[in-house]
């Protein structure tokens, strides 16, 4: 992309815009879906990675690029421009953008609220519920969108244990979204609206929502591989796996409690798929140098006709929040959508989305397939 002059002003909140709250909202996934959202609806960029910018939503009715509107939670203070500008030199965003789209990176930085808890927050699971919640119905009054979804885009967190009589952070912002009447999305490992103490919250909002764990990358190959050794009768023996991440990823994932979470969804595919869990496991190691970039490698052992044994290695190297990005802009639109289309209650349907989706089938053609049907319905949903 060429370089492109700074824009200056405020820009004008679409009329029944659709309000995107992030939680995690300076991280690089957030950063990229803002920066990336901007330079879409400018024309600067092809959409390429987003699924609902092809052809079969194209009657949809989802909310247009151009009408999302941003704001979030995050608990650091490192404000959006310097974010891209630092994803630049990681070579995750175009030489240029952070520049062209500084304004709209000013702009959601400005709806950015403090999270938590933090360290020493004496407030009780409810009190900070209902101050994430106010926050969230906050951005909704002042920037008049006809709703907001919640998006949950931050770092991976231990599964809580089952005798902790306290939420977990990523359940309080779930809450929080259902009492504020928000859409959500928790593209991470987290708990978020899983947890047994929302289930009625959940089913008395009347919200759709969807998760959790987003597949992008080593677990999407998964997805497409598992499905073909079980179509063609070939015995899987062993499937093991090492991912080198960098970044805050990678940060976060060298908690081996975290790890252990992000590995659930990875293992949980190929069982799907396959029906048993095969041998192997998948090790998680930090490597600061990579920055914003991953190696996943794979090493399926296989027998197929007359024992014959064999092996498949694959090596995916990949900008996760690059990959990432579009699939959290695909995942808010298709919720707020099916919020104005009064479809409430968990979505399978977009199952293509996901490690650990709400039910459906867990292979990505099948799952595609009944994405394309959701589509459908929305068109339908006028």
């Amino acid at each position: 992309m060429s370089e492109h002059a700074e824009t200056t002003g405020t820009p004008a909140v679409p009329e029944g815009g659709t309000g995107v709250w992030f939680i995690g909202a300076r991280g690089s996934v957030a950063t990229t879906a803002v920066a990336g959202c901007a330079a879409l609806a400018a024309g600067l960029c092809p959409p390429t990675g987003m699924v609902t910018e092809t052809e079969p939503f194209a009657s949809a009715a989802l909310p247009a690029l151009s009408s999302l509107v941003f704001g979030g939670h995050d608990t650091v203070d490192w404000p959006l421009p310097k974010r891209a500008e630092a994803l630049t030199e990681q070579g995750v965003l175009p030489h240029g953008l952070a520049r062209a789209v500084h304004r709209e990176l000013a702009t959601a930085d400005r709806e950015i609220a403090v999270g938590g808890p933090s360290a020493g927050d004496m407030r009780t699971d409810e009190e900070l519920t209902a101050a994430f919640a106010s926050d969230i119905e906050d951005f909704t009054r002042r920037t008049g969108v006809a709703r907001t979804v919640v998006v949950n885009v931050a770092s991976t967190e231990p599964a809580p244990a089952p005798e902790d009589p306290r939420l977990p952070t990523s359940s309080l912002y779930a809450a929080a979204a259902l009492r504020a009447g928000c859409a959500y999305v928790n593209f991470t490992p987290s708990t978020g609206i899983r947890h047994p103490f929302l289930v009625e919250a959940a089913r008395a909002a009347g919200v759709p929502y969807a998760g959790r764990d987003g597949k992008t990358g080593q677990t999407l190959l998964r997805a497409v591989l598992a499905p073909m050794f079980h179509q063609r009768a070939l015995d899987v023996r062993a499937w093991s796996g090492t991912n080198l991440l960098g970044g805050g990823d990678g940060a976060a994932l060298a908690d081996s409690a975290a790890a252990r979470a992000k590995n659930a969804g990875k293992k949980q595919v190929l069982e799907d798929n396959l029906g048993t869990l095969p041998q192997g496991e998948v090790h998680i190691d930090d490597v600061p140098a990579l920055g914003e970039w991953k190696t996943a490698w794979d090493h399926v052992a296989f027998e197929g006709f007359l024992g014959s044994r064999m092996v498949l290695q694959t090596i995916w190297q990949g900008c996760d929040s690059a990959l990432a990005a579009p699939l959290v802009l695909d995942l808010a639109r298709l919720t707020a959508r099916a919020q104005e289309a009064r479809i409430s209650g968990s979505l399978p349907e977009l199952g293509f989305y996901f490690k650990d989706p709400d039910g459906g089938s867990a292979a990505l053609a099948e799952q595609y397939d009944s994405l394309i049907g959701f589509a459908a319905r929305l068109r339908e949903a006028r």
